[in-house]
């Protein structure tokens, strides 16, 4: 089997785990986040409980047609910002993450 590689390669793998992370989870609604001088210009998918994930996409529009197929929102974080239930997520994790190390250290 020949693997191709480069931008669309990777791209589409990309594009195959959202797709896949989208269909295994309830409520999700996806974010574009801008290119910025570090980063490429990235895709934000975020669940109803707060559970996320982030990948490359090529364009916004690119980003817009993958959540149209997928039927979600899209928003744009520079005009709405991040979902409330991310960073309460987040913060979930962290504590869960804190308390397992603090029981490792203990036990």
């Amino acid at each position: 089997m020949v693997r191709r590689s480069g931008p669309r390669a990777a791209f589409d793998d990309d594009r195959a785990h959202l797709r896949a992370w989208a269909e295994s989870h309830e409520g999700v609604e996806a974010f574009v986040e801008p290119r910025t001088t570090v980063t490429a210009m990235t895709m934000l998918l975020v669940d109803r409980d707060g559970e996320w994930t982030r990948r490359r996409i090529p364009s916004a529009d690119g980003a817009r047609k993958l959540a149209r197929s997928l039927k979600m929102p899209v928003y744009d974080v520079q005009l709405v910002g991040y979902p409330q239930r991310m960073r309460d997520h987040d913060a979930r994790q962290r504590i869960l993450r804190d308390r397992r190390r603090r029981e490792g250290l203990n036990g």
